[in-house]
């Protein structure tokens, strides 16, 4: 099993590995690094499916860089070279003219052999990838976007919160984002054990955290509340069964359920989610965990529309922000992909 690799990871020692060997070029305001801040050169690649890619999704929203930094979709599925812009007319992006990211990789990097990842920011004129470091991006869109913010765009990153963001969201990314793929990856039953008891362990954790604050950091809205997220909106879905995270559903544990759907039902957040693409792509995809390909039709998910009651606990969601608008009408996800926002 040391030599399986996935676009994302590799098993090492029978134990999943993900693969941060980024392209880390940074995109800044003032382009110490060659690549300045522009609005309309860059295009963010992102599969609705991969929650390394909604975060960036969502924090584009709240920040309300829709007009300035265009968004390419690709499908919910791949092949071992490459994501795919299979829901385009005829598979091809309307912007960079290319039907796999591979060939934005490729532009930068000839002979590019690591993982075709998403989220990435591609240079429109030379149709390369800038970047690809997903944790790095969401950052930079909150403090080197800055100019380009919307009005009432909400502080996800304040420099007095850093710290504490920081340590939280280590923690988030090392047990819960990443910790589910140990689980699901795991090549032995002490390697699988082991990441299911630090999962469980860590959403424990959060679970006493957020009995009595409504965020993970202060009283609103932060990156680690969009880290957190995207695994929670997965977990019933995919990460309880497909990756043996069988503990507990996230609808059986009380606090982080309401936490999940609070977040949910707030501009931004629900409306980014695709369900059927987030359900495709991981029984589709992983045909080593599900050799049949069957996608399972369950769960029932009209449920995150229901009530949640954490507003009893004060807190603002945007501080002294304001809500984004509605998604751009070619962004919306489709009605029957998210049926908590339907109501059917």
């Amino acid at each position: 099993m040391t030599d399986h690799t996935t676009s994302q990871g590799t098993y090492v020692e029978e134990r999943y590995e993900r693969d941060t060997r980024y392209l880390a070029t940074r995109i800044t305001a003032d382009g110490r690094e060659g690549w300045p801040v522009e609005a309309g050169r860059y295009r963010l690649v992102v599969s609705r499916a991969c929650p390394w890619a909604n975060r960036a999704i969502i924090v584009r929203r709240l920040l309300g860089l829709e007009d300035v930094l265009s968004m390419g979709v690709a499908g919910p599925t791949h092949d071992q070279r490459s994501w795919r812009f299979d829901l385009d007319p005829g598979g091809v992006d309307p912007v960079l003219g290319i039907e796999r990211l591979e060939e934005a990789y490729e532009a930068a990097v000839p002979g590019y052999e690591r993982g075709i990842t998403v989220p990435a920011i591609v240079d429109i004129p030379s149709g390369a990838v800038v970047t690809n470091d997903f944790a790095q991006i969401t950052l930079d869109l909150s403090t080197e976007w800055r100019e380009f913010h919307r009005p009432g765009a909400p502080e996800l990153y304040p420099d007095h919160l850093r710290d504490q963001i920081d340590e939280v969201s280590e923690l988030v990314y090392r047990d819960v984002n990443n910790g589910v793929y140990r689980a699901g990856f795991a090549g032995t039953q002490g390697s699988y054990g082991q990441a299911y008891d630090r999962l469980f362990a860590r959403l424990d954790w959060l679970e006493n955290r957020l009995a009595t604050q409504r965020y993970l950091v202060g009283d609103t809205i932060t990156e680690a509340d969009v880290r957190l997220f995207t695994t929670l909106v997965r977990f019933d879905p995919v990460y309880h069964g497909h990756f043996k995270c069988n503990r507990s559903k996230l609808t059986e544990m009380p606090v982080l359920w309401a936490y999940a759907r609070d977040l949910f039902q707030t501009p931004g957040f629900g409306d980014t989610i695709d369900f059927v693409d987030i359900k495709r792509h991981y029984y589709e995809v992983h045909t080593d965990i599900n050799p049949t390909g069957v996608v399972p039709r369950g769960p029932d998910l009209a449920n995150w529309a229901s009530p949640h009651f954490r507003e009893e606990l004060g807190g603002r969601p945007f501080g002294d922000g304001t809500p984004p608008g509605p998604p751009p009408a070619d962004e919306q996800v489709p009605a029957a992909h998210n049926p908590a926002l339907t109501g059917t």
